[in-house]
C-alpha cells in the first residue's frame, strides 16, 4: 500500500512538472508573436523601395485616320446635302477599300451660319472728325460639317486609304496614326519584367544590408507607349491633292513600357 502511494506521488509531481513546461512553452510563444505583430504594425517597421523598368515593342495593327466633310451654301438645305453627297462617295469608297462599318465613326454633325457686316449709312465728316458708318451683322449663308474617325485594320493599306479621301476632297486630314488595337497582354508582360527588375534589386541590397524581406507592403505603375516614327510622306495634316501617288508609310514599331516603384518590408 504504501509503494502504490509512492508511485502515485511521484506521478503527480511529473505531471505537475509538464505542466509547468508547457505553460512556460506557451507563454514564451505567445509573446514572440506578439512582438512579432508589433513589429510588423509598428511605427518602427523597416523598409525599402525599389524601381523597375520593362518593355516590350510590338508592330502597329491599326491605323486611325480622321477628316472632316464641310461645305458653304446660301441655305442649310443646300449645304447638308453637298455634305451628304461627299460622305456617300466617302462611304462607297471605304467599303471598296474593305473597311467595316463599325470602324468608322462620327465623331461631330453641325452646321452654322456665316456673317458678314454690311453697312447701312455712311459716316458723316466734319472739321472735327467723322462718326463710325452705321452697319449689322447679315447671315449671308450656311456651313454644314461632319468629322468623321476611321480605324484601318489593313495598315498596309493605310496609305492609300489617306490618298483616297484627299482625292475626295475632304478637309483636315490627319494621320494615319499607327497603334496597338489591344495592347493589354503586352501591358502584362512589361509589368512582369519591371517587377522582375525591381525583385532582382531588392534582393541584392536585401543581402547587402543582411535584412530579409518579408512581404510587399506598396507598389506603384506607371508606363506608355513610345511614338513610332513616320517617314516625311506620313505626316499627313491638311487635305491631300488630287492624283497624288500613293503612300508609302513607315509604320515603326511601338514600345509598351512599364515603370514600377515596388516598397518592401524588412526584418
Amino acid at each position: 500500500m504504501e509503494i502504490n502511494t509512492t508511485h502515485k506521488n511521484h506521478l503527480v509531481k511529473l505531471t505537475l512538472v509538464f505542466m509547468a513546461i508547457l505553460t512556460i512553452f506557451v507563454f514564451v510563444k505567445t509573446l514572440s508573436e506578439w512582438r512579432g505583430y508589433t513589429l510588423l504594425s509598428g511605427d518602427n517597421m523597416g523598409t525599402i523601395s525599389l524601381s523597375g523598368y520593362g518593355e516590350v515593342s510590338a508592330v502597329p495593327d491599326i491605323a486611325e485616320i480622321s477628316f472632316t466633310i464641310s461645305h458653304d451654301a446660301k441655305t442649310v438645305k443646300e449645304a447638308q446635302a453637298t455634305v451628304a453627297d461627299i460622305e456617300g462617295k466617302v462611304l462607297a469608297f471605304l467599303a471598296e477599300n474593305n473597311i467595316a462599318e463599325k470602324d468608322i465613326k462620327t465623331t461631330n454633325a453641325s452646321f452654322y451660319p456665316k456673317y458678314e457686316y454690311q453697312t447701312t449709312s455712311s459716316g458723316v465728316c466734319t472739321t472735327y472728325g467723322c462718326t463710325p458708318r452705321e452697319g449689322r451683322n447679315v447671315v449671308v449663308g450656311y456651313t454644314a460639317s461632319e468629322s468623321i474617325n476611321v480605324k484601318v485594320r489593313d495598315v498596309d493599306n493605310a496609305g492609300t486609304i489617306v490618298t483616297g479621301l484627299g482625292e475626295l476632297k475632304v478637309s483636315n486630314l490627319n494621320g494615319p496614326n499607327f497603334s496597338i488595337d489591344d495592347e493589354t497582354s503586352l501591358q502584362a508582360l512589361a509589368r512582369k519584367k519591371a517587377i522582375d527588375e525591381a525583385d532582382a534589386k531588392a534582393q541584392v541590397l536585401a543581402r547587402d544590408l543582411g535584412v530579409k524581406i518579408v512581404r510587399v507592403i506598396n507598389f506603384n505603375e506607371g508606363g506608355g507607349y513610345g511614338v513610332p516614327m513616320y517617314s516625311r510622306d506620313a505626316m499627313m495634316t491638311t487635305s491631300v491633292m488630287e492624283s497624288a501617288p500613293k503612300l508609302n508609310l513607315s509604320k515603326g514599331e511601338n514600345i509598351i513600357s512599364s515603370n514600377v516603384t515596388i516598397t518592401y518590408e524588412i526584418r
